[in-house]
C-alpha cells in the first residue's frame, strides 16, 4: 500500500488517485477474511449433514425404540425423523448441497480476487473439493459410524430445525423424488422396518466367522429362524415308519407292542392306518386294572387325536399343542389319508437338532469336511447346512432321497451315484424300495460355473 502512494507521489499524480486503490485493497482483505470465515461453518455444516445421514440410516429401529423408553435426550426427536425416511433423507441431501455449492462460489469469487477466472474456478474446485472429502465427509462419517446413538440425538433436533427452516425447499423436492420413482418404476420406501431375516441369517454366519457364535450356537440360531417356516410335511415321521396298534388289540397287548417298538404312546386304528382312532399312551394306565381285566381293549383307553393337514405350519401346531396338551397329533394328505405323525419331541428337534435315542445314529454323519453320511430322510437344508452347498428344494420333496429319486425318475438302486454341479450323491444302503443312507461329496475345486446350464440336464446315473 505504501508503495502504492510512493508510486503515485513519484508519478506527480494527484494523491486522489491512491484512495480508491488503498479502499480496494482493505475492501478484498475484508471480504477475504469474511469468505475464509464462511467457508469454515459452510464446511461443518457440510460435516453435520454427511455424519447425519450415516449416523440417522445406521441406526435400527428397534435401537430407537430402546433409546424413547429409556427417555433419553433426543431420542423423541431421532423416532419422529425415522417415522418418514425419505422426508429425512429429502432434508439431509437438500442441507448437504446447498452448504457445499455455497462454499465452492464462494471459494471462487475470493480466489478470483487473486488469480484469473480459469484458474480461480480450477484451484477453488479442487481445494473445496478436498477440504470436502477430508473435513465434510470422510472425517464426520468415520465419527458417526463410531457413535452411531449418541451422535443420532445429537443431530436430531438440528435436523428437525433445518427440516421448518427450508420447509418450502424440502417439500418441493420431497414430491418431485416421488414423481421420478413412480416414473422409474423405483421403490419410494428409503428402508424397511427393522432387519429381514437374510440379514439375521447373515449376521449369523458372520459371528461365526469373527468368533462370536460357535458352531453349535449358530447352528442353534439357524434351525430356530427355520423353524416358523416349516411345515407339517417335514417335521412328521412318515407313515412308512409310524408304529402303530390296531384298536381291537388287548391292553396287555398293546402295552408289549410299546415295549418292543420303544415307544411310550402309539396310534391307534381302526382297520387301517387311514383311520387312526385316537393315542394309546402307557402313562394313562396308571389308575387302569389290565391284568385280570383281559377283555380291556385299546379302543376303551385311547385319547383322541389332533389330525392336521401336511401344510399346517408347525410354529401354529406347537402353539396348538401346548394349548391342548397333545403329545402326538397325526397327519394327514390332500385326499384325507394318514400320510404321517407328529410328536413333540419332532417339533422340539427343528429347534435343538436330532434327540438320539439308545444306540439311534446319527442323521448326519461327518466324514471330513468335504463329505458326510446322511439317512435318506434328512431334510436338503440340513445337508446344505452341513457341507455349504446348495442343492436344490421343491415342492416335489423335502429330503435328499426325494431328491434322488426326483432326478432319476426311477427306483435307485444300492451302489449307484448322481452328480449335481459339484457334489456327487451316493446311494449307500437301499432296503427294498427306500434309500435309507446316501454318501455325499463335494468337490470344492470344480468350478461350478462350468457344471451349469444344459449339462445338468443331461446328468445321469453311472
Amino acid at each position: 500500500m505504501c508503495l502504492c502512494l510512493l508510486t503515485a507521489a513519484a508519478a506527480g499524480g494527484p494523491l486522489q488517485y491512491t484512495v480508491p486503490v488503498v479502499g480496494a485493497e482493505l475492501g478484498r482483505t475484508t471480504v477475504t477474511a469474511i469468505g475464509a470465515v464462511l467457508i469454515l461453518f459452510l464446511l461443518m455444516g457440510s460435516g453435520f449433514f454427511s455424519s447425519s445421514e450415516i449416523a440417522m440410516f445406521s441406526l435400527p429401529a428397534h435401537q430407537i425404540d430402546a433409546m424413547v423408553e429409556q427417555g433419553l435426550r433426543g431420542a423423541r426427536a431421532v423416532r419422529s425423523l425415522k417415522e418418514d425416511p425419505h422426508r429425512l433423507l429429502v432434508t439431509i441431501l437438500v442441507g448437504n448441497n446447498m452448504v457445499n455449492i455455497t462454499m465452492s462460489s464462494v471459494s471462487t469469487t475470493v480466489v478470483g480476487f487473486y488469480l484469473d477466472a480459469g484458474t480461480a474456478v480450477a484451484v477453488s474446485s479442487l481445494g473445496i473439493t478436498s477440504m470436502v472429502l477430508i473435513f465434510g465427509e470422510s472425517a464426520p462419517k468415520s465419527y458417526a459410524v463410531e457413535n452411531t446413538e449418541a451422535h443420532a440425538r445429537r443431530v436430531a433436533r438440528g435436523l428437525k430445525i433445518v427440516e421448518k427452516v427450508l420447509w418450502p425447499l424440502i417439500t418441493l423436492f420431497y414430491y418431485l423424488t416421488g414423481v421420478v420413482n413412480r416414473l422409474t418404476g423405483g421403490n419410494p420406501s428409503i428402508e424397511s422396518t427393522y432387519v429381514t431375516r437374510d440379514e439375521i441369517r447373515n449376521i449369523i454366519k458372520t459371528g461365526e466367522r469373527e468368533g462370536v457364535l460357535d458352531e453349535e450356537e449358530r447352528q442353534l440360531l439357524q434351525r430356530a429362524l427355520r423353524f416358523t417356516d416349516a411345515s407339517a410335511k417335514e417335521v412328521m415321521t412318515p407313515r412308512l415308519d409310524m408304529e402303530a396298534v390296531s384298536a381291537d388289540a388287548t391292553v396287555r397287548e398293546a402295552v408289549e407292542r410299546c415295549i418292543q417298538s420303544g415307544h411310550a404312546r402309539l396310534p391307534a386304528y381302526e382297520g387301517s392306518l387311514d383311520d387312526i382312532v385316537g393315542v394309546f399312551d402307557i402313562r394313562n394306565l396308571a389308575e387302569v386294572d389290565y391284568d385280570d381285566g383281559t377283555d380291556l381293549l385299546v379302543r376303551d383307553v385311547v385319547t383322541p387325536s389332533l389330525h392336521v393337514p401336511e401344510s399346517k405350519n408347525v410354529d401354529e401346531l406347537l402353539t396348538e399343542m401346548r394349548e391342548n396338551r397333545l403329545q402326538m397329533v397325526m397327519v394327514v394328505d390332500e385326499f384325507g389319508a394318514t400320510g404321517g405323525l407328529i410328536t413333540m419331541e419332532d417339533v422340539l428337534e427343528e429347534i435343538v437338532g436330532e434327540i438320539l435315542v439308545g444306540g439311534e445314529d446319527h442323521p448326519i454323519e461327518s466324514v471330513d469336511d468335504t463329505e458326510v453320511l446322511a439317512r435318506g430322510d434328512v431334510n436338503i437344508e440340513a445337508v446344505n447346512e452341513a457341507l455349504d452347498i446348495d442343492l436344490p428344494e421343491a415342492e416335489e420333496f423335502e429330503t435328499i432321497a426325494g431328491f434322488i429319486f426326483n432326478r432319476a425318475g426311477r427306483l435307485v438302486e444300492q451302489g449307484e451315484t448322481f452328480d449335481y454341479e459339484n457334489v456327487t450323491l451316493r446311494a449307500e444302503q437301499v432296503e427294498d424300495t427306500r434309500i435309507r443312507r446316501i454318501r455325499v461329496t463335494v468337490d470344492r475345486q470344480l468350478d461350478r460355473a462350468d457344471d451349469e446350464g444344459p449339462a445338468v440336464e443331461g446328468d445321469e446315473f453311472e
